[in-house]
């Protein structure tokens, strides 16, 4: 009896153990079913390699700006009217993209084509127009074009063509050679007319990214980017004993045609105005140069108003670098008759005549140029003028009517002569 009581209470006991394992395994199972439906995290081999692996297998960041709508200022660019492709396209464009597209979206209304014609008559083949081809950038609502100097002087006639396809003849308003600057002016309709914003070119900086529109090759209104190489170069002018100061030197691809577009940065801004190329092949090397945008906000406004810029003039007709007892200066070749140089003080060569002796009779044999008797200019206004270029620099900030100083050398003393401009 009481061997059967222990058969049957030994039976009840393994019968409840089976049955809550197979129980358990039969719930286990299913989490295990339940969880194959979540992404599967592979648990790492290592310690090493944990977080390395389980950062591969987790689900992808959901990134917002896929998923939310446009905002309405996705930059810090004015306003736009982009085309419908580049709203529907915004979300699938890299950052940098986005910039690339906006900026010229939304400036390359404002930069013409412009081509020109100068006729020349030749003895043998009569009549020979010459073609020329430059840009230009809208610079208000009245119909002014900002350009080059160089892309619009001894011209002919000059076309300017906009955004639209449609081309008006222009006239120019006035041009500064000396900062290599022209303003235009043409009939169009308002609406046409998409003026550029200037920026403050005093504020840019070295590796900030650029953009250059022109129209390189007659290639309208082509988008090239970049980067600012440097800043406060200088170029030799088109004018003689001058240079063009204060560039920005870019590596941006300029080629000709480009001259007279617009340099942007990134806002949409007009930085500057793409002028030449350092190049020996005539294309593009990666060292561009733009005047900046304080130089055209300086002279524009002089040429709409007078059709020049107003400079003083001191009357010396050219000088010569010189280096004499350890001073290094400009040589005062010749003075204009009348000139503020002339009714300051200041002293050119002088011619002597010689006297040839023949025999016992002296007799006239023509003249020499002394020109120990010239000055030589060390310094105005307290600037050392190594060079033309320096001289005619400072010259070239002020007005008729200022009053500068410059700083001679004359027979071996240095003395300083107040000059007041013409």
């Amino acid at each position: 009896m009481k061997r059967r009581t222990f058969i049957l209470l030994f039976a009840s006991i393994f019968g409840f153990t089976l049955a809550t394992a197979t129980l358990s395994l039969f719930f286990t199972e299913e989490k295990l079913t339940n969880a194959q439906t979540l992404p599967f995290f592979q648990r790492p081999k290592s310690d090493t390699d944990k977080n390395a692996r389980y950062a591969q297998n987790k689900p992808a960041a959901v990134t917002p700006e896929r998923n939310l709508p446009i905002p309405e200022h996705p930059s810090t660019l004015p306003r736009p009217d982009e085309s419908p492709l580049f709203v529907e396209r915004y979300a699938e464009l890299l950052p940098e993209e986005r910039i690339s597209v906006q900026v010229y979206e939304r400036c390359n209304k404002s930069v013409v084509n412009i081509d020109t014609r100068t006729t020349y008559n030749t003895f043998i083949f009569g009549e020979i127009d010459e073609p020329g081809a430059g840009s230009g950038v809208v610079l208000d609502k009245e119909g002014h074009i900002l350009t080059n100097s160089h892309v619009v002087s001894k011209v002919d006639s000059v076309m300017v063509t906009f955004f639209t396809g449609e081309s008006y003849p222009a006239t120019i308003v006035g041009e500064d050679p000396i900062t290599d600057l022209a303003v235009l002016k043409v009939h169009v309709p308002a609406k046409d007319l998409y003026p550029a914003t200037l920026a403050d070119s005093s504020r840019l900086l070295v590796g900030q990214k650029v953009f250059a529109i022109g129209n390189p090759f007659g290639l309208e209104r082509t988008l090239t980017s970049g980067l600012i190489s440097s800043l406060n170069r200088s170029i030799p002018s088109r004018i003689e004993a001058r240079s063009i100061k204060g560039l920005v030197q870019i590596d941006a691809a300029i080629n000709p045609g480009n001259s007279g577009g617009a340099l942007l940065d990134t806002q949409g801004r007009m930085i500057g105005i793409n002028t030449a190329i350092a190049s020996q092949s005539g294309g593009s090397h990666g060292v561009g140069f733009a005047i900046p945008a304080n130089t055209v906000s300086r002279i524009v406004p002089q040429l709409i108003k007078n059709g020049k810029v107003s400079r003083g003039e001191i009357g010396i007709g050219s000088v010569r670098v010189i280096e004499q007892d350890s001073v290094r200066g400009l040589l005062v070749r010749s003075l204009v008759p009348g000139g503020a140089a002339e009714k300051a003080g200041l002293k050119g060569p002088k011619i002597v005549k010689v006297r040839v002796l023949r025999g016992a009779f002296a007799m006239e044999g023509g003249s020499k140029i002394d020109w120990s008797a010239a000055d030589i200019i060390v310094g105005v206004n307290g600037i050392e003028t190594k060079k033309a270029d320096d001289f005619t620099a400072v010259i070239d900030d002020h007005k008729p009517g200022d009053r500068i100083q410059l700083d001679v050398i004359r027979d071996g003393k240095r003395i300083q002569i107040p000059v007041i401009l013409e």
